[in-house]
């Protein structure tokens, strides 16, 4: 994301792939200080501002590359459009796409850590990126996010074929 974006608007893309356990979506667990032994309820689909010209999909599309260091070759679909708990609205889109999470590299973004202390310390946007099945991916996520999983799965039993 750039310093001209829409720092209350964002678009993200919750990948799906079939796997002999079933279908599964991919999260993310991201980076920094904040987010420092979180686990559950602290996975998210990898999302971020949209730039000023940017349609939402090319957001998307632009977020997930930067956070995963892969580009996505899928087609996405619209999956739905969430407000965050902190008010930031996000677009989702959803694609069909394996990427290998042990090839994941994120960007990084500079922070003053600790607060106050004047220096400026790098941290990976994204610390780790992971494949859940949908119960796991339930109790994983960011609570704010779980309608994003009930659309990816109400798209899945209208189409029986895997997503």
């Amino acid at each position: 994301m750039t310093a001209k974006s829409r720092a209350n608007h964002s678009a993200g893309v919750l990948l799906t792939r079939h796997h002999e356990s079933g279908s599964q979506v991919l999260l993310v667990r991201p980076g920094g200080p904040f987010w420092r032994g979180k686990d559950v309820g602290a996975w998210q689909i990898p999302k971020g501002g949209i730039d000023f010209g940017e349609t939402s999909e090319m957001a998307a599309r632009r977020e997930v590359e930067e956070e995963l260091g892969v580009p996505l070759t899928c087609a996405l679909t619209p999956l739905a459009t969430i407000r965050q708990a902190g008010g930031k609205r996000v677009e989702a889109f959803t694609g069909t796409q394996d990427i290998d999470v042990a090839a994941v590299r994120s960007n990084h973004f500079s922070l003053e850590w600790p607060p106050r202390s004047g220096q400026l310390r790098d941290f990976p946007e994204v610390e780790e990126a992971r494949w859940f099945a949908a119960d796991d991916a339930r109790t994983h996520m960011l609570p704010s996010q779980v309608p994003l999983l009930d659309a990816v799965l109400a798209l899945q039993n209208r189409d029986p074929a895997p997503i």
